[in-house]
């Protein structure tokens, strides 16, 4: 089959590889379409090490049932799919308490790390375990449900504080997954959403998508500007979708006491806490990895248009063309959101 593969750092190129083994509990898909996600662009140059060549990447994508395995019940060959991108045990006590995300045997599709390598979506098939499958609706466009993942990481974030009637909210990053926590925010009823970015094109998609007011964090003192929309007190809830020391003090800095940071950004490995505003102010600080069921509620809200991926796809391209794609997310090509691939 043809595939994406990752051959060496910063290499890609369409080549043949063997097709993906089935075993009993998996599925072979057929794909229609995968996203080029931020964490493929991260790790193709070697810098993050969950990416060791040679890979064929590729974890948020959607496509047609070929074949199941002997043991697989409930699936059939036709079936139009999405399959989350960890592939959990099932059996540890993490899986088993529902928290399937932090699975003791955690892996992920179109990651290399060392500790395993798991082919990914950027190729005619994929292979992916009937358990992390889900059936998706007939009129639903595969390059829609391609960003269902990414969906799921903000659902899975909002889930984690959910905000009551008449609390504000702040998104700090609007990048991809702080848009979609924007609208997840409102599709959860938050009734005030505050969203911080350097980007006033992003902050102009913010606002299209539910946020209250936006503000840009060099033109303005974000937490001074979320104060006064607070009566002084600062925001019940902040989501920040960046990683960084700058973000994570913007989140810190924008609630009131006694409220909830919700860190889902992961760029720096290592960032500088404001602890002493932490602890003096009793805040609660949440990590938020990835997702843990949401998926068929991320579906739900895509269907019915509460949240709306269309105006993040940027492009919708062959995969012949991945390379020069890479490249230009790699390079940080002004206006470019989610590019999806389509084997």
């Amino acid at each position: 089959m043809k595939a994406l593969l990752l051959s060496a750092e910063k290499t890609l190129e369409l080549t043949d590889v063997p097709e993906p083994e089935l075993a009993q509990d998996a599925v072979l898909i057929r794909v229609a379409a995968c996203g080029i996600c931020g964490s493929d662009v991260h790790g193709y140059d070697g810098s993050t090490g969950r990416r060791i060549p040679p890979l064929v990447m590729g974890h948020e994508a959607a496509g047609v049932v070929e074949r199941v395995g002997s043991a697989v019940d409930g699936v059939s060959p036709g079936d139009r799919v999405t399959f989350d991108s960890t592939v959990y045990c099932g059996e540890c006590d993490y899986c088993r308490s529902g928290r399937v995300n932090l699975c003791d045997n955690r892996q992920v599709l179109g990651v290399s790390c060392g500790e395993y390598r798991r082919h990914g979506a950027f190729a005619e098939y994929v292979s992916a375990p009937a358990r992390i499958l889900y059936k998706l609706p007939e009129s639903f466009p595969f390059e829609h449900a391609a960003l269902i993942e990414a969906v799921s990481v903000a659902v899975h974030a909002v889930e984690l504080a959910p905000p009551q009637p008449g609390q504000t909210a702040v998104v700090v990053g609007a990048g991809m997954i702080g848009l979609l926590i924007v609208q997840a925010l409102r599709a959860e009823g938050c009734d005030q959403v505050v969203a911080i970015d350097v980007d006033d094109d992003r902050l102009k998609l913010a606002k299209r998508f539910g946020a209250t007011h936006a503000f840009n964090a060099k033109t303005a003192d974000a937490a001074a500007a979320v104060r006064e929309l607070t009566g002084g007190a600062g925001a019940d809830l902040a989501l920040e979708a960046v990683g960084m020391t700058e973000t994570v003090r913007s989140a810190v800095d924008c609630v009131r006491k006694g409220a909830t940071v919700v860190l889902v950004g992961n760029l720096s490995p290592d960032i500088e806490l404001p602890l002493q505003s932490v602890v003096t102010r009793e805040i609660r600080v949440q990590g938020s990895c990835a997702s843990a069921g949401e998926y068929p509620k991320s579906i739900e809200l895509m269907a019915s248009g509460a949240i709306d991926v269309a105006p993040l796809i940027s492009a919708v391209s062959p995969l012949e063309r991945g390379p020069e794609w890479f490249d230009r997310l790699y390079r940080r090509e002004p206006g470019l959101m989610k590019v999806v691939l389509t084997p």
